[in-house]
């Protein structure tokens, strides 16, 4: 069955069909609100279990959505929950045309963003050591597969999915299941998505078109994979994607769907876990 035919199909799924099909790998809450909750009860839960075990946390973490951050920042305070063995990697990072990463300054910048959102925001006694915080930039990217397995592995995944399936920055590209951590030039899909939604203005023209990401096999070598597939606005634009990643046939054109045969659970909202009004 081609794509598109396999596309079509899927987007006639009722939310209904999609819980009876996916056998317990779906999650379909109700709203965003209640999506980003989970997201970070999740993250808040995971780390108070391994802290109660004596046992570190090791996570891929997203910068976007980011929804989440500033309620498990509360989380965090209010329960006590100490992030000092923890390690967490994020997923990527955008840089300039010098192959330099942004710098937290820049609106753009992930780590800037995390800073403003989330590690600014914990009490000091409970944060996270700095140098147990990993952003793919130009100093490190090479030592990042070495890192994580330098910590252990990575506990669990927690990522978002891109239009066309992408997983942190990996993009459709042949063998693209087994990446590294490397620098990858953006293709227009995600530029034009990402220019769309980072109050910019739409401007093309200056947006970056490189960055520094995680590959695919730490993302798939994770114990575990929780992706947060949501249109976040008034775009349908993950509805089809959060089909694929849920059934469609594993393939370098949608990266997503390399996530079947491991232990893996998308969340979603009633909204994108809706058939398009228009199925063409």
């Amino acid at each position: 069955m081609k794509r598109g035919e396999e596309i079509r199909k899927l987007l006639r799924l009722s939310p209904e069909e999609l819980l009876e099909r996916s056998e317990g790998r779906l999650l379909i809450l109700d709203s965003l609100d209640e999506l980003h909750s989970h997201f970070a009860r999740s993250i808040a839960d995971e780390i108070k279990k391994n802290n109660e075990e004596g046992r570190p946390t090791r996570l891929i973490l997203p910068v976007g959505p980011t929804g989440q951050y500033p309620i498990l920042a509360e989380i965090v305070n209010r329960e006590r929950i100490s992030l000092e063995d923890c390690h967490f990697f994020f997923m990527d990072e955008y840089c300039d045309d010098g192959g330099y990463a942004l710098p937290p300054s820049h609106p753009l910048s992930f780590k800037g963003t995390m800073e403003r959102l989330f590690f600014s925001r914990i009490d000091d006694e409970l944060n996270i050591p700095r140098e147990q915080v990993f952003f793919p930039d130009h100093t490190n990217v090479h030592l990042l597969k070495e890192k994580i397995e330098e910590v252990g592995g990575i506990d669990t995944c927690y990522g978002g999915i891109g239009i066309h399936g992408h997983l942190a920055f990996n993009e459709p590209e042949p063998n693209v299941a087994d990446t590294d951590p490397r620098l990858v030039y953006l293709n227009a899909y995600t530029i034009t998505m990402n220019a769309i939604r980072a109050k910019v203005g739409g401007n093309l023209e200056n947006f970056p078109r490189k960055a520094f990401t995680l590959g695919m096999r730490q993302i798939l070598g994770s114990r575990r994979i929780v992706l947060y597939c949501r249109n976040g606005g008034p775009y349908d634009w993950a509805n089809t994607v959060l089909r694929l990643a849920l059934f469609g046939k594993p393939g370098d054109d949608y990266p997503v769907t390399y996530i079947r045969g491991k232990d893996y659970l998308i969340v979603t909202d009633r909204d994108t876990a809706a058939s398009p009004e228009h199925i063409i």
